[in-house]
């Protein structure tokens, strides 16, 4: 999250962005920087990699 704003001229802004985190927090604050910042394919995962392992891949182990 820290690297973003000194990194972001690395992302590629032609394609599209997702971007996660544990609980969905953190990367919403990313998304929404992000967004400001011009790119217009950012997506947040909403609820984290923790959602996600609940709901569509119950597999993965949660911590």
């Amino acid at each position: 999250m820290t690297q973003i704003p000194q990194r972001f001229d690395e992302l590629p802004r032609d394609k599209s962005l997702v971007i996660m985190c544990h609980h969905g927090q953190r990367s919403m604050q990313v998304t929404q920087w992000l967004l400001q910042q011009g790119f217009d394919k950012v997506i947040n995962l909403e609820g984290g990699i923790d959602h996600w392992a609940q709901l569509v891949d119950t597999s993965m182990p949660r911590y």
